[in-house]
């Protein structure tokens, strides 16, 4: 016999399993499927920590969300007996006049009158003593910032879900969904559900499982490496020093680096933002430092303005991003079938806003419309379809 929900949550990761609890907390009917046994080291939650940042260089129109995912996180802490958030702040640097996502993070976090210290590099190294920034540098300090838990924040939703009722589907692929007028039937290897609402939140396999509904989603999963390395516990301890984004210019282009304090002996957390080459996430190679370049632009960016943090390397672990054109979510309903909804491309910058993602894809399974404003992340924008135009 088939078994029937109210709304069927397709990658119980990051957003999947926060939509799965505000579902449940309402006395939905949920199924969450995931194909492994979440949180686990196969998707885009892996590494311990995520950036929780509100003065945003991606757009200032994301700060209103962040805010929002802050105020549930909040909660989710007061809720769970698992460490949720560290308010250890966050600080971004970059060259003057050479780092748009600095100046784009410096317009956001003034036009939202957030609290948030714009220094000089002199002043940023003059209140981090760990720091080797250029005098000249543009810089900013937010306090109120910090570092999440990922995977126990993942962990913490589940619980909460399944003490609210909702049942969990794990270690169990989807095969198959087939998408009627009014309600999905999915097929994974192990049985066959039905539904009247459904939401897929694959991390790096949407695209794979947006086909079998006939969607040509332009994603694009990317290999990312992040290493830990020893450190001077005294100048770079979450008491001391923030989570940090680093614009540095390399050549003709620039990259961004991103990190964490270290705690609890764990070393500075460190990772190159960029997109490399597509990947397949079913046939990936996750050995850290089978590519020299695991650690090497690592290394270089810490022994550059971070010394005392370039020491031995403790732990490298390989995780996921996955790309839109336009580095911007795709977080909508089916452009065919108004009772699908969908969570994709998150880019390396989307785990800060699961909590708020998740209360978005509840609000539209439930009603049909949320009350965030959404528009930015519309499936049928302009740079998607061109995308998949020219692709």
């Amino acid at each position: 016999m088939t078994r029937h929900f109210k709304v069927i949550v397709v990658g119980a990761g990051s957003m999947g399993m926060a939509a799965g609890y505000y579902l449940a907390r309402q006395g939905v009917k949920t199924l969450l499927i995931d194909a492994f046994d979440p949180p686990h080291d196969q998707g885009s939650h892996y590494g311990e920590t995520r950036i929780i940042r509100h003065a945003y260089g991606e757009g200032r129109e994301y700060v209103p969300l962040a805010l929002r995912a802050q105020e549930l996180w909040d909660e989710l802490e007061k809720k769970s007996h698992l460490k949720i958030f560290t308010q250890s702040g966050a600080m971004g640097f970059g060259p003057k006049g050479n780092a748009p996502f600095i100046d784009e993070a410096i317009a956001s976090g003034r036009e939202h009158n957030l609290e948030v210290d714009y220094l000089s590099g002199a002043e940023m190294k003059e209140r981090f003593p760990g720091l080797n920034v250029p005098d000249d540098y543009n810089a900013f300090y937010e306090p109120n910032s910090g570092f999440l838990y990922s995977e126990n924040n993942i962990q913490a939703y589940r619980e909460l879900a399944e003490f609210h009722g909702a049942e969990m589907s794990v270690n169990n692929p989807v095969v198959d969904i087939e998408a009627f007028d009014d309600s999905v039937k999915v097929i994974t290897e192990k049985e066959t559900f039905t539904a009247d609402k459904l939401i897929i939140s694959g991390g790096a396999w949407n695209k794979k499982i947006a086909a079998k509904l006939d969607l040509d989603l332009p994603l694009v999963p990317s290999r990312q490496p992040v290493a830990w390395f020893e450190a001077n516990e005294k100048l770079f301890n979450s008491n001391t020093f923030p989570t940090f984004m680093v614009e540095v210019p390399t050549g003709d282009t620039r990259a961004i680096y991103y990190g964490f304090p270290t705690f609890g002996g764990c070393g500075v957390k460190v990772g190159r933002h960029e997109y490399v080459d597509a990947i397949d996430p079913d046939t990936m190679n996750r050995e850290f430092g089978s590519d020299e370049n695991d650690e090497g632009h690592i290394r270089e960016f810490l022994d550059t303005f971070m010394p005392e943090a370039s020491g031995k390397l403790k732990k490298g672990v390989i995780c996921i991003y996955t790309r839109t054109p336009d580095g911007h979510f795709i977080i909508d309903k089916h452009p065919e079938h108004s009772h699908i909804s969908i969570a994709a491309g998150f880019a390396g910058h989307g785990y800060k806003f699961a909590s708020v993602v998740g209360e978005i894809l509840s609000q539209l399974a439930v009603s049909g419309e949320t009350e965030h404003d959404i528009s930015l992340f519309k499936i049928d924008r302009p740079s998607l379809k061109e995308a998949s135009v020219n692709k």
